[in-house]
């Protein structure tokens, strides 16, 4: 019992010592490339740049992209691209991008100011 106790107690100090640092090189690794992202979005401003903007299938309000969350943006353009999200047109935009340029349009989108 003394062991099981002593095995978790170390355990737990080494995940609250060590936790704090995985975060902080999380927070600090590159994203992505900004201007690279820039360069990549010139087909998304066509929808999602446009004020009062309603698709026609179905007919709901396109959401805007310009200051979302980072680890939003990556995670919803994976999941157009993976299919996980079923939507014809941001699945055959999500298919056409790496893994890298996600990233560098989430930098670059993350990085406006939401109006």
């Amino acid at each position: 019992m003394t062991r099981t106790k002593l095995a978790c107690a170390l355990i737990a100090l080494t995940a609250a010592f060590t936790a704090p640092a995985f975060a902080a090189d999380a927070a600090a690794a590159p994203k992505g490339d900004a201007k690279a992202g820039k360069a990549l979005v010139y087909t998304c401003g066509g929808c999602h740049g446009v004020t009062g903007y309603m698709n026609a299938y179905p007919n709901y309000h396109v959401p805007r992209i310009g200051g979302q969350n980072y680890d939003y943006l990556v995670a919803a353009l994976t999941e157009y691209k993976t299919g996980q999200r079923n939507h014809p047109t941001m699945r055959a935009q999500g298919e056409s991008l790496s893994d890298q340029d996600i990233k560098d349009i989430a930098t670059f989108l993350s990085s406006l100011t939401a109006k």
